[in-house]
């Protein structure tokens, strides 16, 4: 059976020198937690030393995220870099014909399926590092937001405006406020 997600790395692992590069364009279907607006595009290039699996990328997708501020809703370009290493293990079968070079992970969590990156992993790990830490919507934080400001008046018609006046109580609780 043969994954769309799979990435074979063999022929590089086998033939230290040797690179291999890739265009990939993702939605990163398995992932509801990430909201693609387009999908991921970019490409992997791929080398080994013999001793190490090198892999570089670069791409930019269009992500839908929440104003750290307000709440709402935007988009934002996020441009993903990748720079990984792997160790290998094994001689590279270009060199022996007893053995053969493999990819030795030394990750908390899945990358590889044998000599094969499961490239969707990777780059969902690679997105979700560069997300911002705080998306802001086109208010950010100098100034007046009407997203932010609307929301405050919901809140205090929904709690009477007795909010502030119960949290002021805790401070001076020999005082109550009304």
């Amino acid at each position: 059976m043969r994954r769309e997600d799979l990435l074979d790395l063999n022929d590089v692992l086998q033939h230290p020198g040797r690179k291999l590069e890739v265009d990939i364009a993702t939605e990163l279907p398995d992932d509801p937690e990430i909201d693609l607006v387009k999908p991921m595009e970019g490409g992997l290039e791929a080398v080994s030393t013999g001793n190490l699996l090198l892999i570089t990328g670069r791409f930019d997708a269009r992500i839908a995220l929440g104003c750290a501020r307000c709440g709402a809703d935007i988009e934002q370009d996020v441009h993903v870099e990748i720079e990984e290493q792997f160790p290998v293990e094994g001689i590279p079968s270009s060199y022996s014909a007893h053995d053969y070079a493999r990819v030795a992970p030394d990750e908390p969590y899945e990358l590889f399926d044998g000599n094969n990156l499961m490239v969707e992993v990777l780059l969902r790990q690679a997105l979700i590092v560069s997300l911002p830490i705080q998306p802001l919507c086109e208010y950010g934080w100098d100034g007046p937001c009407p997203i932010a400001l609307a929301r405050a008046a919901v809140k205090k018609k929904e709690d009477g405006g007795k909010g502030l006046s119960q949290l002021s109580s805790l401070l001076d609780p020999e005082e109550p406020k009304s």
